[in-house]
C-alpha cells in the first residue's frame, strides 16, 4: 500500500451497482489473467453438483444462501469468481438443470482493499455487486446493505469467515463471527416479514498446488532473501544438487537455509525494536548458534505482541482480544485519523490542513507494525515439520518475503510467481440456520452462544477439507 502522506476525505460508503456487461467483460478475461498473470492452470471442483442443487434452490425463492469460501490467498477471489461464473453454470448444464442469469454473487469484501489495489479495482468491486466493510468497527452501512441482500436480492452472498489471507493453503484461521451474524439477522428479517426460507451457508475449501515442484525458483528467493538481509550463503552445495536433480538433499539444504535466514531476520527486527522502542529482547543464543524451530515460533510470537503493542500505545488503545482482533482496532483507528470530516469544511485554514497532514501520515507509519503482524499471524514453527511439502515451504517462503518487501517499500504486487499451479475447491454439505435458530431466539446470552457454535460448524467443515490428501 502507497504510503499517506495526506489527510483524506471520510471513506464514504460505495454501494453495489451492479452491471450485467460488467460481469461478462470479467468473465471474458477471468482464464487468461489466472493463466497468464497468476500461473494458475487448472481448478478442479470436488462435489459442485451440492453448489448447483443450492444454487437453484436459491434462484426458486425457496432459500436465501451465503457462500462461505476459505481464504489463504489474494487470489482466491479469481478463483471463486471463475466458479460462479464459468464452472457452476458448465455443471448445471452438464445436469440440464436451468439456472436463470446472471450467474454470479455478491460479496463482502475490506474497505480498505482499494485503497492499496488502485482506481480499477476501486471502480470493478461495486460494479460486480460488492459491499464494502470496514472491519474494525460496526459498520452500519455495509452490513445493512449485506442483510438486505442476502434477504431481498436476487444473487447469494459470498463471505470469507476468515476476513484476511493467512497465506496458508492448509491452515484455517480462526473464523470471525460476522457470517452467523448475518445470517441469523437475515432470519429475523424473514420471520418478521411471514417468509419460510431458511438461510443456508454453504461452505467452500480452497487449496493451491504446484503443479511442478519449483526447487529452482525456491532456492532463487531464498537467495534474494538473504541477500536483502545481508547473510552470506554458500550456494555452491545447493547449485550441485539442483544441477543432478536430486530433490532429497537439495530440500534439506534450502530448508537449514530458510530456518538460518529465518533466525538471522528474526534476530535483526528484535535489535531493532529492542534500539528505537525499548523492546525487552528475551534470553537468546548468539547468531552463529542455531536455535530450534519451535524457539523461532515463539520469539515470533513474543515480537509480534509488542509490534502491537507499539502501534496501540501510540492510539492508546488497549491491548484486548485477539492478535486479529487487535490489528482490527489499529486499522481503524488508523482510519479515523487519516480520513476525516474536517476536510469537508471549505474554511479550513492552511495551517489546520497541514497539522492535519502530519497526523495522517504518523498514524500511517504506525499503523506499519500492525501491517508486519497481519502477514504471521499463523505462523507456527511446526507448519514445515509437520508436513515438508513443497507447497508449505513455498509459502512459509513468500511470506518472509512479504515482510522483507514490507521493510523495503516496496509493493505486494512484486510478489514472486514460483511456477505453474492448479486449485482444488471442494463444496462442502450446507449449514442450515434454522437447525440453530430456536436457541438464538430463546435470548441474547443463547443468540450469542448459537452464533458461537455456528460459526465452530463452519471451522470444522472447512477444516475437513484439509484432510483429503489431494
Amino acid at each position: 500500500m502507497t504510503q499517506i502522506t495526506k489527510a483524506q476525505p471520510q471513506l464514504a460508503f460505495r454501494p453495489p451497482k451492479f452491471k450485467v456487461w460488467v460481469l461478462q467483460l470479467v468473465t471474458w478475461v477471468l482464464p487468461y489473467w489466472l493463466s497468464y498473470k497468476l500461473h494458475i492452470t487448472k481448478i478442479d471442483v470436488t462435489d459442485i453438483d451440492r453448489l448447483v442443487e443450492v444454487y437453484k434452490q436459491s434462484q426458486m425463492g425457496k432459500l436465501r444462501l451465503i457462500i462461505a469460501f476459505r481464504h489463504p490467498s489474494s487470489d482466491d477471489s479469481f478463483c471463486m469468481g471463475y466458479l460462479l461464473s464459468k464452472l457452476l453454470p458448465a455443471a448445471a448444464r452438464k445436469h440440464r438443470i436451468s439456472l436463470k442469469s446472471p450467474i454470479f454473487a455478491h460479496f463482502v469484501y475490506d474497505r480498505g482493499v482499494p485503497l492499496g489495489a488502485g482506481k480499477l479495482v476501486s471502480w470493478l468491486c461495486p460494479r460486480l455487486g460488492g459491499i464494502p466493510i470496514h472491519r474494525g468497527r460496526s459498520d452500519s452501512p455495509g452490513l445493512r446493505t449485506a442483510r438486505d441482500l442476502l434477504v431481498n436480492g436476487t444473487m447469494p452472498l459470498a463471505i470469507a469467515p476468515e476476513a484476511a489471507n493467512n497465506g496458508h493453503s492448509e491452515l484455517v484461521s480462526p473464523l470471525e463471527l460476522g457470517t452467523a451474524k448475518i445470517g441469523f439477522w437475515a432470519m429475523e428479517d424473514l420471520v418478521s416479514a411471514g417468509r419460510e426460507e431458511d438461510v443456508l451457508i454453504i461452505p467452500i475449501g480452497i487449496q493451491y498446488y504446484y503443479v511442478d515442484e519449483p526447487w529452482v525458483k525456491l532456492e532463487q528467493t531464498i537467495h534474494q532473501l538473504e541477500l536483502d538481509c545481508g547473510l552470506v550463503v554458500d550456494r555452491h552445495d545447493s547449485r550441485v544438487a539442483m544441477s543432478q536433480g536430486d530433490e532429497r538433499p537439495l530440500q534439506k539444504l534450502l530448508y537449514d537455509r530458510f530456518y538460518r535466514l529465518s533466525q538471522h531476520l528474526l534476530y535483526q527486527i528484535e535489535n531493532f525494536y529492542a534500539q528505537f522502542y525499548q523492546y525487552q529482547i528475551p534470553e537468546r543464543p548468539p547468531i552463529e548458534q542455531t536455535i530450534s524451530r519451535t524457539e523461532i515460533s515463539q520469539r515470533l510470537q513474543y515480537l509480534l505482541d509488542f509490534a502491537l503493542q507499539v502501534s496501540e500505545s501510540y492510539f492508546n488503545l488497549q491491548p484486548r482480544g485477539t492478535k486479529i482482533d487487535r490489528c482490527r482496532r489499529i486499522e481503524q483507528a488508523g482510519w479515523n485519523w487519516i480520513y476525516v470530516d474536517e476536510l469537508t469544511n471549505p474554511n479550513m485554514s492552511i495551517v489546520s490542513r497541514k497539522l492535519a497532514d502530519r497526523i495522517a501520515t504518523e498514524a500511517d507509519l504506525r499503523m506499519w507494525h500492525m501491517r508486519i503482524v497481519e502477514s504471521f499471524i499463523a505462523v507456527t514453527g511446526s507448519y514445515v515439520k509437520d508436513r515438508p511439502t513443497i507447497d508449505r515451504f513455498s509459502e512459509i517462503t513468500l511470506l518472509l518475503w512479504d515482510l522483507v518487501a514490507q521493510i523495503k517499500g516496496e509493493k505486494s504486487t512484486k510478489r514472486p510467481q514460483l511456477g505453474h499451479r492448479r486449485v482444488q475447491m471442494s463444496i462442502c454439505n450446507p449449514i442450515p440456520l434454522s437447525d440453530y435458530w430456536d436457541r438464538y431466539k430463546s435470548g441474547s446470552r443463547q443468540a450469542r452462544q448459537a452464533t458461537i457454535d455456528l460459526t465452530l460448524e463452519l471451522q470444522t467443515s472447512m477444516e475437513g477439507t484439509l484432510d483429503r490428501g489431494w
